[in-house]
């Protein structure tokens, strides 16, 4: 069987993609690499991108010198995480109370494992992760 070498990009569907542009912008300083009125996409690192899409602005095929990319959309309040480095957790937590977001909980997962969650403007329920989290027996 073929293998998967990662996630390269991941996406979230948004309300007021201006509001939640600047969210993430703000709170992770992530580079825009490509935007239009229905979506944005921020470079997380070499290899994985974040994506907001306008909820709605999607619907139909979007069609590019390459090819046609399908349409899609999505709906409610959706989970994801962002890894963080275990050494900067009180960075993290101070960070999120400058920008004004409520840290909503934190989960001890054990051998020093943590998590951080909070939400973004749409009520997306966003964790921040340190290393270790998928690695218990």
């Amino acid at each position: 069987m073929p293998s998967v070498s990662g996630i390269g990009e991941t996406a979230l569907h948004v309300t007021d993609l201006d509001c939640s542009v600047r969210f993430y912008h703000q709170l992770f300083a992530f580079t825009t690499i490509a935007s239009d009125d229905r979506f944005c996409a921020f470079r997380v690192n070499e290899q994985q991108v974040f994506l907001l899409f306008k909820r709605g602005g999607t619907l139909e095929p979007i069609r590019i010198p390459g090819g046609t990319i399908p349409p899609h959309d999505g709906q409610g309040r959706l989970h994801m995480a962002f890894t963080i480095p275990a050494t900067e957790w009180l960075e993290w937590e101070n960070q999120l109370r400058v920008q004004g977001v409520a840290i909503e909980s934190t989960v001890e997962w054990g051998g020093g494992a943590r998590s951080l969650y909070f939400r973004d403007p749409d009520g997306h329920l966003i964790e921040l992760a340190t290393p270790g989290i998928w690695d218990r027996d």
